[in-house]
């Protein structure tokens, strides 16, 4: 493990850094939904189209870590992986503009969604039980999933998250059907979303 992998358990208790907010034009656009919504595949497109790097944060995590997810769970237990997932996405959203896609559980974490209000720009790619419950069963990696009744776990953590969720500042409904044409409202909503915020956000980070 790296030295940074062994803060894992010290750092469950850690509140964590709370980042200034920045202008609109230099914040990242963050992927925020329940696993299976699709947000790695449409965050690579997305960032294709916007010309920007794309970053998946689990990936970071595990390089972190020098572990994988599950062995972090299993390892460590979900507290320290929450706290080691706070803090590398404080440390992703401290770099320059991405297309960031979170983890299931990362936008539930408080000092997580004020930073992405400080540093992002949220979408919620929103999917219904059977488009995620058809998605998820192609994996079986996944530590939330090893009950043995995907579409019972699925269902309680859509009635957990899914009001946490709505926070988020653009909601897309990811179907089944080309990503594509997710990447597409995803880029109708953001220009909606900048025209009308870009100016208030802008003048709050200055004052800040």
């Amino acid at each position: 493990m790296t030295s940074e992998s062994g803060q894992w358990k010290r750092a469950e208790s850690e509140a964590g850094e709370i980042l200034a907010p920045v202008p609109l034009a230099e914040r990242s656009i963050v992927l925020v939904g329940l696993m299976g919504a699709g947000k790695t595949t449409v965050g690579r497109r997305l960032a294709r189209r916007l010309d920007l790097a794309f970053v998946d944060a689990d990936a970071e995590i595990e390089q972190a870590a020098g572990e994988t997810i599950p062995e972090i769970f299993e390892r460590h237990g979900e507290p320290a992986f929450r706290a080691g997932e706070r803090r590398v996405i404080a440390r992703l959203l401290g770099a320059a503009p991405q297309v960031l896609a979170t983890g299931g559980g990362a936008f539930m974490d408080p000092v997580t969604r004020a930073n992405v209000a400080a540093r992002g720009i949220s979408i919620w790619l929103k999917a219904d039980l059977d488009v995620l419950v058809k998605r998820v069963g192609k994996r079986g990696d996944r530590p939330l999933l090893q009950t043995g009744d995907t579409r019972a776990t699925m269902k309680r953590l859509m009635d957990e998250r899914y009001p946490v969720y709505a926070e988020a500042d653009i909601i897309i409904e990811s179907l089944e059907g080309p990503h594509e044409a997710v990447v597409e409202a995803i880029l109708e909503k953001l220009e909606e979303f900048r025209a009308v915020h870009g100016e208030h956000a802008d003048a709050g980070a200055a004052n800040d």
